[in-house]
């Protein structure tokens, strides 16, 4: 997946002419605190909704004295490439541009929750364990080893760790829903298991929930 594939069909980008009011309205629909201004199909950079509070929002944006954010990704570049620029700089949208630097449209935080939600390894049931150990021993291989012993399948996986500490936490996706044979598997491994969670289990929770709020109301 590339950013040209995930870029937003509901977003236009903005011209130096636009108000400050004009684009806070657009941010509020949209729900986005950014947006790119573009001229003649070149990108501009990004203004903030601060930015604009910041200045007269009944002017045009093209009269504030900005120092917009340059941060942009290209057509080609990966998906991990648009998470990584987007988290760097606190960005809720990323322009993208082709290789002569023409803008090409955006990408949303919205669309890339909305591709992982509709992803394969998202929508297709089955149960999460996440795995505490020290980064020194994670080994994918290895793990993915154990989980296809048991007749199972990582569907996907994240890593993610603490930077105070040397731990890291393996968050596996598994394409089934009965986990604790694997759970216990682990365990023999002396794998710690920090957590672990069951489509069946979720929705058993959502319905006690539920059933507690109804509760609730007729009294």
């Amino acid at each position: 997946m590339i950013a040209s594939d995930l870029i937003s069909h509901s977003l236009a980008p903005l011209k130096t002419s636009d108000t400050g009011e004009e684009v806070l309205t657009i941010m509020q629909i949209y729900h986005v605190k950014h947006l790119p201004i573009v001229n003649f199909e070149m990108l501009l950079g990004t203004i903030s909704e601060d930015e604009i509070m910041g200045n007269d929002v009944d002017a045009a944006i093209g009269t504030y004295g900005l120092s917009l954010n340059k941060a942009f990704v290209r057509g080609s570049d990966h998906l991990f490439e648009v998470m990584s620029k987007l988290a760097e700089f606190n960005l809720t949208v990323i322009p993208v541009v082709d290789s002569e630097d023409h803008y090409l449209g955006m990408i949303t935080q919205e669309d890339l929750v909305q591709f992982y939600a509709n992803s394969f390894s998202f929508a297709e049931p089955g149960g999460i364990i996440v795995l505490e150990m020290n980064r020194r021993d994670y080994s994918l291989s290895e793990i993915a080893r154990i989980v296809e012993a048991e007749n199972s399948s990582v569907l996907s996986a994240f890593l993610t760790s603490n930077p105070d500490t040397t731990k890291v936490y393996v968050t596996l996706k598994i394409n089934q829903q009965e986990i604790q044979h694997l759970i216990a598997t682990f365990e023999r491994y002396d794998y710690t298991i920090k957590a672990s969670f069951t489509e069946e289990k979720y929705m058993e929770d959502l319905k006690d929930r539920y059933d507690a709020l109804m509760s609730y109301l007729n009294v």
